[in-house]
């Protein structure tokens, strides 16, 4: 990650640090909200979550409403070597472990691999987001070496306050279709060249 990228993450994660914990979570709930009231989580059959650390719009509530409108649920498991993702199918919180850099991760003799084009959305982590849908994350890269072989809907969880007017954009860089925040949902804007 560039130097750029990498000062414009550690201020949001810093002001993210920042917010009181109950406006936190109440935003969060409307994220979640919004989320749930729209077409792409009503239509999808299978959704690929990742799992939330700190300051990110917590997941797990998302995964126990997936499992109880009896959707199926694929979390990813981390290869560092390469720095790819590959999604196993989980139906019980009992089937993961700590995995890569402490994130909980599928226990894969406990779940099966699910190949990523059977996922009807995607919902794709990140720190910081532009109206374009570019998204800064944790610095592997794991995403946007998924991303171009995915078809599916794309969608990424944030807070207002975690927009910026642009993101430096590299070549790897991928974009997500959708954005949803405590204010509402966004389709990502096509780039005016």
């Amino acid at each position: 990650m560039n130097l750029q990228k990498q000062k414009i993450r550690n201020q949001i994660l810093h002001d993210m640090e920042k917010i009181d914990e109950y406006v936190f979570t109440e935003k969060c709930k409307k994220v979640r909200n919004h989320l749930f009231a729209s077409e792409m989580w009503k239509n999808a059959e299978f959704v690929g979550v990742t799992l939330s650390v700190g300051r990110e719009v917590e997941t797990m509530a998302i995964i126990t409403k997936a499992w109880t409108e009896m959707k199926r649920v694929a979390v990813p498991k981390c290869h560092p070597s390469d720095r790819t993702l590959s999604f196993y199918e989980l139906e019980s919180f009992s089937q993961l472990e700590s995995g890569f850099y402490g994130l909980m991760e599928p226990n894969t003799d406990k779940t099966q691999l699910i190949g990523t084009d059977a996922l009807d959305l995607l919902i794709v982590p990140g720190v910081v987001f532009d109206h374009q849908g570019y998204r800064i994350g944790y610095g592997g890269g794991y995403y946007d070496r998924l991303l171009p072989r995915y078809s599916g809907n794309t969608v990424s969880l944030l807070l207002e306050s975690q927009f910026i007017a642009n993101i430096p954009v590299e070549d790897h860089d991928q974009r997500v279709k959708w954005l949803i925040t405590e204010e509402g949902r966004y389709r990502a804007q096509e780039i005016s060249e």
